[in-house]
Parts: structure tokens; C-alpha cells; sequence
């Protein structure tokens, strides 16, 4: 039984996205399928290519989405021409990847491969497909190479990356800004390609619906949902943490600007919270034990962690100006919004996705 979500009464992004074909890598993970629901909400046609959902539960078979879905890695370029060439979409968002940090210092190459190679095989069969007027490329603000330092990254600061994870999104924006200048330069737009091509770069994104390994949300969501105490390894780590539909509002207005032919914004953008949203891992933990109680934590530190950053935010002035993007819910308001969903999910079987997307977007 699919469910196709009620739209939205007065269509953001101008209503640029009814009846439009989007294509969405990734659309099985966290954010894919977020981004998937959200783009049905607004009438677009949408088609996923992802692999089967990274876990069980997961968000995506909870929504029993009406879309077109290919399972399908993007590592396989012949697979992936073959879904461009029969759907012809107009757009494509690209979020298929490895996303954990700690995975990559286990699986180092299939994290490049998935995360570069299937970056440069998503832009090819984008180059190859006719209908492919824009693509929004999301990576990471890991992918900045990290001083530790106060302030936040700016779009051009230098790419990096410690860790496999990390390199791999920094390599991923440096294989965008190629195919921007080699195949989609701004000079020729309109003469010699009709393709836009922007990145965007969020991090630290929480919300309902994910299970993924390893994330502090869901570590906590899956410990209370048993009864168990949930062990903290790192309590004084710094995150700038932000609702999951607050960078999709960003990508979402990149690809209206670029659907509309505005070549001035084909480049990268930063999407993360304001400055008061960054908080330690510890001072989470207390502001959702207040919309759960349930919720038991114990500090256990690992001096045998592998290296992550401590500090690490972004500068989005230019996103606030040129876009006119601005934060919906603040911090506390996307724990709480956060919290609620899993709380609901586990007490009374039900999903509230469409209701938060409801309430975020009348804001």
C-alpha cells in the first residue's frame, strides 16, 4: 500500500517543482527519503536510485512512498545511464554516499569509490542525459579542511579532510568544481550546454526516521526504545546541530534558482544553524531527556576513539544573503521536533513526517 502525501496549500519554492521530474540518489537513506516525501508533497514526479535502505527499521519503507524506485549502486555507471536515459529527469539531487566517519576508517576504498567515483559517474550520466537541466550536488561540511578553529568555513576555504570519510567529500567538491569549469562552465551556458551545476554542505543533520550506526540521535532513540541505558563516548564534543529539513530547504531553493536559469547560483553553498546551535554532546542529552524522560545516559569516555573533529561549523552568510535561506526551527526546536517523532513512532506506531513538514513549511 503506497500513501501519497496531501500537497502542500500555498507551494513553496514558487511551485517550481510540480509535475517536475527529480531525480534523487540516495532516495533509501535518511535525508533521501525526507527529500523524496517532501518533493511528492509538492506534486514533482520523483524518482529514487539508491541501495536497498541501510537498515531496519528505516524511514523509507515507513513511508510506503508512490515513486519510482531503482535499487542500484552508483558505482555502476551502465545501471545508472540506463535509469537517466528511460526517466529524463530535469533535476537531479545527489546524496547517494558512505556517510559515517567511522565506517571509513574500516572500509577506507569503498568509502572513495562510493563517495568520488560515484560523484564523477552521477555527473557523467547527467552529461550524457539530454532532459538534465540542473544538479545539486550535497556533500558535507567535513569536507573543509579542519584548523579547529572558532570561526566558521567559508565556501572557499580550502577543501581537506583528516579522516577516509572526510577526504572523500573534500575529493567529491574538488571532482564538482572540475565538471563545473571543464563541462559546465558558466561562460557557455545556454550556447554550448544547458546545464547548472551547484554544491551544497551541511553537517551534524538530526530528525526523525534514522537508525543509522553510530549517530548520538539515533544511538539514544534505539537505547530508550529497549529500555537500556545509552553509553556516551564523547560528551564534550561540539556539534552546530540542525533539523533535517533545514539544509533540504536549502538544496531545494539551489534547485529552484537553477531550474530557473539562474547561472549566478551555480556554485557552492554552505548550509548549518546559527552560532547559538552549537552544543555538547552532554547538554543534547539533557534538552531531550525533557521531551522523552524515559531516556537513561552514562558517560563512558574512549580514549581509543578514532579521530574526529571536535569543532566544526559553517560561515552561511552568503546562503543568507544571496538566497535569502534563513533558519526555521532553532536548536532546542529540532531536538524537540526530533525527539517527538521517535517518541510517537515507538509509543503509538505512528510516523509524523508529514506532519512536521506541514508545520515547517506554514512557518
Amino acid at each position: 500500500m503506497h500513501s501519497s502525501p496531501s500537497p502542500i496549500p500555498r507551494p513553496p519554492f514558487g511551485g517550481i517543482y510540480r509535475q517536475r521530474k527529480v531525480l534523487v540518489t540516495g532516495h533509501t537513506g535518511f535525508k533521501g527519503s525526507w527529500l523524496a516525501y517532501w518533493l511528492l508533497k509538492m506534486g514533482a514526479n520523483v524518482c529514487g536510485y539508491a541501495l536497498p535502505p541501510p537498515t531496519n527499521p528505516n524511514h523509507f519503507d515507513l513511508l510506503k512512498l508512490d515513486m519510482e524506485s531503482h535499487i542500484g549502486d552508483i558505482r555502476d555507471i551502465k545501471r545508472l545511464l540506463a535509469v537517466l536515459a528511460l526517466f529524463r529527469p530535469e533535476i537531479v539531487f545527489h546524496l547517494a554516499a558512505q556517510p559515517l566517519v567511522r565506517l571509513s576508517y574500516k572500509e577506507p576504498r569503498e568509502t572513495f569509490e562510493t563517495n568520488v567515483m560515484g560523484t564523477i559517474n552521477v555527473l557523467e550520466a547527467c552529461r550524457q542525459t539530454p532532459s538534465v537541466r540542473a544538479i545539486v550536488n550535497i556533500t558535507s561540511d567535513k569536507c573543509y579542511k579542519n584548523k579547529e578553529w572558532v570561526w566558521g568555513y567559508r565556501e572557499n576555504d580550502p577543501m581537506g579532510g583528516f579522516d577516509p570519510y572526510s577526504a572523500s567529500k573534500g575529493c567529491a567538491e574538488l571532482v564538482a568544481s572540475s565538471y563545473r569549469n571543464s563541462f559546465f562552465n558558466l561562460a557557455d551556458y545556454g550556447r554550448g550546454h544547458s546545464l547548472l551545476l551547484a554544491s551544497c554542505r551541511a553537517g551534524n543533520v538530526i530528525g526523525g526516521g534514522d537508525w543509522a550506526q553510530d549517530r548520538l540521535i539515533p544511538d539514544i532513540m534505539k537505547a530508550v526504545s529497549k529500555g537500556e541505558t545509552v553509553i556516551i563516548r564523547s560528551p564534550n564534543a561540539t556539534r552546530p546541530w540542525q533539523h533535517v529539513l533545514e539544509p533540504l530547504s536549502g538544496y531545494l531553493l539551489v534547485g529552484q534558482k537553477l531550474l530557473e536559469g539562474k547561472k549566478e547560483f551555480a556554485e557552492a553553498w554552505n548550509f548549518g544553524p546559527g552560532d547559538n546551535s552549537s552544543i555538547s554532546v552532554e547538554e543534547v542529552l539533557k534538552q531531550i531527556q525533557k521531551y522523552w524522560p524515559n531516556i537513561n545516559y552514562k558517560i563512558d569516555q574512549d580514549t581509543n576513539a578514532p579521530h574526529e573533529a571536535n569543532l566544526l561549523k559553517l560561515d552561511c552568510s552568503k546562503a543568507h544573503i544571496k538566497l535569502g535561506w534563513k533558519e526555521t526551527w532553532n536548536s532546542l526546536e529540532a531536538f524537540k521536533n526530533t525527539t517527538n517523532w521517535y517518541r510517537i513512532y515507538y509509543e503509538e506506531n505512528f510516523v509524523v513526517t508529514e506532519e512536521q513538514i506541514n508545520q515547517f513549511v506554514n512557518l
